[in-house]
């Protein structure tokens, strides 16, 4: 394939419409091994739910300290896993050295997942033309669906309006994870990118996203109540968005305690109050503190799901 295809639609690929979890990845309780037995129940909850897919190896799944072995293997699993239970299964590909992410696009795509998750590349802070340049060798590298991931909270660079514009015209790129902590440029998206998904990376935000045209959200929350994620993104993506604003509220203080700490230092903890232990974090993040884990003991009991 070449960078130079243009994109044939002018309306969403709506695979990427809804709700989608990023999954945390459930280690042993001494962090050294991966729980696949914990991970088919874990994306087996998601599927009760509700959701439309799960996202594997990005930031909630601890993506950053995974060995290679690791996520070959987690890859392998959780796409066969979710597949086999209907869910779309999105990968987290991205990396800051643009060869390698090439080579995890690659692999994602043999493995048999859906679509890939490419963060902005994190540290180096390429211009925008380092950002078109490396995103168009990712998705040039194989015929695999990219959703973009602009998050410069944690990657320090951000995709312009420009530059978004620039990369939705390859076919293989069919959506973005806005994590910008606001709505402007998911606006501007939707009207100058209207083949583009646009989807909150943000959990406080999904609901004003899809208010502006959004698709839905890659959640955090979900991995918790994907039920109730999954009623909210479907009541506003129906426009009946006084029920949708009802289920933002309720959920909206249990959203807040989760991002406390980094994430999914919190979604963890919350997870192991509620009986469904993913085991330890790994450094360098360390575990809830003890002010964390009463918070949420606390949003856990008024939302009736501990």
């Amino acid at each position: 394939m070449t960078n130079t295809h243009s994109a044939t639609s002018t309306t969403p690929d709506r695979r990427f419409r809804g709700c989608f979890t990023a999954i945390t990845t459930p280690f042993t309780a001494d962090g050294s091994k991966i729980d696949y037995a914990l991970l088919q129940t874990q994306i087996a909850s998601q599927a009760a739910g509700g959701v439309s897919g799960v996202v594997l190896c990005g930031t909630t799944g601890e993506s950053p300290t995974l060995s290679e072995v690791e996520y070959h293997e987690l890859v392998e699993r959780g796409v066969a896993i979710a597949k086999s239970m209907n869910l779309l299964a999105i990968v987290g590909t991205g990396s800051n050295s643009t060869g390698h992410a090439v080579g995890m696009q690659k692999f994602a795509a043999k493995a048999g997942a859906d679509a890939a998750l490419s963060v902005n590349p994190y540290y180096n802070k390429p211009m925008q033309t380092g950002l078109v340049a490396h995103f168009l060798a990712v998705a040039d590298a194989a015929d695999l669906p990219i959703m973009l991931y602009n998050i410069p909270g944690r990657s320090g660079v951000a995709l312009t309006i420009e530059t978004i514009e620039r990369l939705a015209q390859h076919t293989n790129i069919r959506a973005i994870k806005d994590a910008t902590g606001g709505v402007d440029l998911a606006s501007d998206t939707t009207v100058r990118c209207p083949g583009l998904a646009v989807l909150s990376g943000d959990d406080p935000l999904t609901l004003p996203m899809i208010a502006v045209g959004a698709a839905g959200v890659v959640s955090v929350v979900s991995n918790l109540v994907p039920g109730r994620v999954s009623a909210m993104c479907k009541a506003a993506l129906a426009g009946r968005f006084a029920d949708a604003l009802n289920e933002h509220r309720r959920m909206l203080p249990l959203v807040r305690a989760l991002f406390v700490e980094t994430n999914p230092i919190p979604v963890k903890a919350a997870m192991k109050l509620m009986g469904r232990d993913t085991g330890a974090v790994r450094l360098p993040m360390t575990p809830a503190t003890e002010a964390t884990i009463n918070r949420l003991k606390t949003v856990l009991a008024a939302a009736e799901i501990a």
